[in-house]
């Protein structure tokens, strides 16, 4: 891994500019670039109590049709048993299925995982369609133990512990953003993924903060979520 400045990839986060302003240390992991953090000593502590995270620059996919879930499952793709819900991979790629036909898919944090490349580049199959996340969606995570309390400010969904388990997913409205709300522990910590239109992203990424304040979240690099799994 090296230190890199957005300009010297051709794919970056739509909330680059943000990161640069907030003094940034950009790294290249597996081809990507990352924030790996905003020079403080204290990023693992913050992201135990309330954080938030860019990670639209890591991999993610989709398919859907009625057949998706078959050829997914075809190629060594667990599935999830029920709508609204994630499941592990054995290469640590999350897969949440949004419908009975609707499959998202999201690298771990590393960029590691072989899963998202070996599927886009494979024929599909019948009545299975390519979602390109990657282009529509940015990827956001809010950590920490206060999350579910910050989130009840923007969120109509109850996303405390003991009604949103780890593994569910909610598709609904996060600071008026239609948004994919996947739950997602690090280790002890609990952790949301958000997606949401890229044409959002800094739109969200500002309300987040906003709400954030009163708990004193801050923003965190990847290294602090590397740390907590």
């Amino acid at each position: 891994m090296s230190s890199i400045t957005p300009a010297q990839v051709t794919r970056r986060s739509q909330l680059a500019r943000r990161h640069i302003e907030l003094g940034a240390e950009f790294e290249q992991s597996n081809g990507l670039m990352v924030v790996k953090d905003y020079g403080s000593q204290t990023e693992l502590t913050q992201a135990k109590e309330l954080a938030l995270a860019d990670l639209s620059t890591l991999p993610r996919t989709g398919f859907k049709g009625a057949g998706a879930p078959n050829w997914a499952a075809a190629q060594g793709v667990t599935l999830p048993q029920q709508p609204n819900t994630c499941a592990v991979q054995s290469d640590t790629s999350l897969v949440a299925k949004l419908s009975p036909q609707e499959l998202l898919i999201l690298s771990d944090l590393n960029a590691t995982s072989t899963q998202i490349e070996h599927l886009n580049n494979l024929p599909l199959g019948v009545q299975t369609y390519a979602l390109p996340r990657a282009d529509s969606h940015c990827w956001l995570a809010v950590t920490g133990g206060q999350a579910a309390e910050m989130f009840s400010k923007i969120c109509g969904v109850d996303l405390r512990a003991h009604k949103f388990a780890n593994g569910e997913v909610a598709q609904t409205s996060v600071a008026k953003a239609n948004s994919i709300v996947i739950r997602h522990d690090l280790g002890s910590t609990h952790c949301f993924y958000i997606l949401t239109d890229v044409s959002a992203a800094e739109f969200l990424w500002d309300c987040l903060l906003d709400a954030m304040a009163e708990y004193r979240g801050k923003p965190v690099g990847v290294a602090a979520l590397r740390a907590l799994s």
